[in-house]
């Protein structure tokens, strides 16, 4: 009964749910009409007279705006030159050189040639046969030894040591110069100009519609539900009799039948949603674009150029020979015996004997004579005598003048235009719209309507 209780109440709130989205939906976005106040659905005052009454004026505001200005600066930059200087020595060619010379060779010449010869082979026929034969084996059983076994080897004992050595070093001074050059500059001048700007401003315009809206009440109804029906044992009152034959009352129960008996009924408060429709004024506003000119100011910049003067520094580079004097590691190495043991190898033998009964093969071998016939080779030699010519080389030494170049570096300055970037503030007038309303006129005494916010 305790569960029975809270399903109407909560198939209630499904009714309500549904019905309120519907209401919702019927509002036109507002969640219901009775957070309005009675005065927001009465009549306003004329839209006319309320549009004469309302005036647009202009505002000046000053607002900061940042400008990226470029700028141009002078800055030198320092190149290196590699310059090549030509410096003369001598060195020695050698060249090798060939001379012809003749000699005599004795060329043999072989010559094969072949003869038949005839012989008899005695061509053998095997056949093989087994008998068994009992012997003693003796079987080697290997040992693997080891004995110390002493060994010198040379041992390479190597030492770093060092030679003074001289050599000239040209060693760079650099100097300070300055000469005057002429740069160009760029001032900005700024301009301030005004142009004409249309823009479109979106005015409001409010209208009154009658809307049906769909709402109701809940009205509670009581219904009687009958009981059930169930089967029910119900036994009759039993008689006592006379028996005449013992002069005693007896006792006779009566008998068990089945009845139907119907349970008692149970009341049910039920709740019904009665809808009804309503029919209410609504006011909805709508924007309309008008187009207003302006005066827009800009800024026009122009780049005036002007010329100045001024000492840029440039350095010069002349060497000096200067003899200084190194370190030059050599290394010596020097042989030192050592002596070392190792462990060698070596197998010892110790027979066993043993009986062994196998079988063992024999050949019997029966000859067959044939005639057959084969060629011999044999070689004939000849010389002959020949000429011929080799390339017998020999070595000559000339010694020839050269130039190599040697590369020497000189850094040379030159000016460079950098054009940078900085954030200048700009104050810019802006006009803003803003919207005036006069008094309300007397003879209108209904208050402004007022916008409806769902819950």
């Amino acid at each position: 009964m305790k569960n029975a209780t809270w399903i109407p109440l909560l198939a209630a709130a499904l009714i309500m749910a549904c019905f309120g989205e519907q209401a919702q939906a019927g509002y036109l976005g507002a969640g219901s009409y009775n957070c309005c106040p009675t005065e927001a659905c009465t009549s306003c005052g004329d839209y006319c007279a309320a549009k004469e009454c309302s005036s647009t004026c202009y505002k000046t505001v000053v607002e900061t705006v940042w400008e990226k200005q470029n700028y141009t600066c002078q800055k030198t930059v320092y190149d290196t030159i590699c310059e090549k200087v030509p410096v003369q020595y001598t060195k020695n060619v050698y060249k090798t050189c060939y001379r012809d010379e003749c000699y005599t060779v004795c060329k043999p010449v072989y010559n094969t040639c072949y003869r038949d010869v005839c012989y008899k082979v005695c061509r053998p026929v095997y056949k093989t046969c087994y008998r068994t034969v009992t012997c003693k084996r003796r079987r080697p059983v290997y040992n693997t030894c080891y004995r110390d076994v002493c060994y010198t080897v040379c041992k390479p004992v190597y030492n770093t040591c060092y030679r003074d050595v001289c050599y000239n070093v040209r060693r760079p001074i650099c100097e300070t110069h300055y000469r005057d050059v002429c740069c160009t500059i760029y001032k900005t001048n700024y301009k301030t100009c005004y142009r004409d700007v249309c823009r479109t401003v979106c005015k409001p315009v409010h209208t009154w519609h009658d809307v049906e809206v769909c709402c109701g009440e809940w009205k509670t109804t009581t219904e009687h539900c009958p009981g059930p029906v169930v089967e029910k044992c119900v036994c009759e009152p039993g008689t006592w009799e006379y028996d005449c034959s013992s002069c005693c009352p007896i006792y006779k129960p009566g008998c068990c039948k089945t009845v139907k008996v119907q349970c008692p009924g149970t009341t049910i408060c039920r709740r019904i949603w009665c809808p009804k429709t309503v029919t209410r004024k609504v006011c909805c506003t709508t924007y309309k674009r008008e187009c207003v000119q302006e005066r827009v100011p800009y800024t026009v910049c122009e780049r005036v150029p002007c010329t100045i003067t001024k000492r840029v520094p440039y350095t010069c580079v002349r060497y000096e020979c200067e003899t200084r004097t190194k370190k030059v590691p050599y290394t010596t190495c020097k042989m030192v015996r050592e002596c070392r043991t190792r462990k060698v190898p070596y197998t010892t033998c110790c027979w066993k004997e043993e009986c062994v009964t196998k079988q063992v093969p024999y050949t019997t071998c029966t000859m067959v004579s044939e005639c057959r016939t084969r060629k011999v080779p044999y070689t004939t030699c000849s010389y002959e005598q020949k000429t011929c010519t080799r390339k017998v080389p020999y070595t000559t030494c000339q010694q020839v003048c050269c130039t190599r170049y040697v590369t020497k570096r000189k850094c040379v300055p030159r000016t460079v235009c950098v054009t940078k970037t900085r954030c200048v503030p700009r104050q810019v007038c802006r006009k803003v719209p803003v919207t005036v309303c006069c008094p309300a006129p007397k003879t209108c005494t209904a208050p402004a309507p007022k916008t409806c916010v769902s819950n």
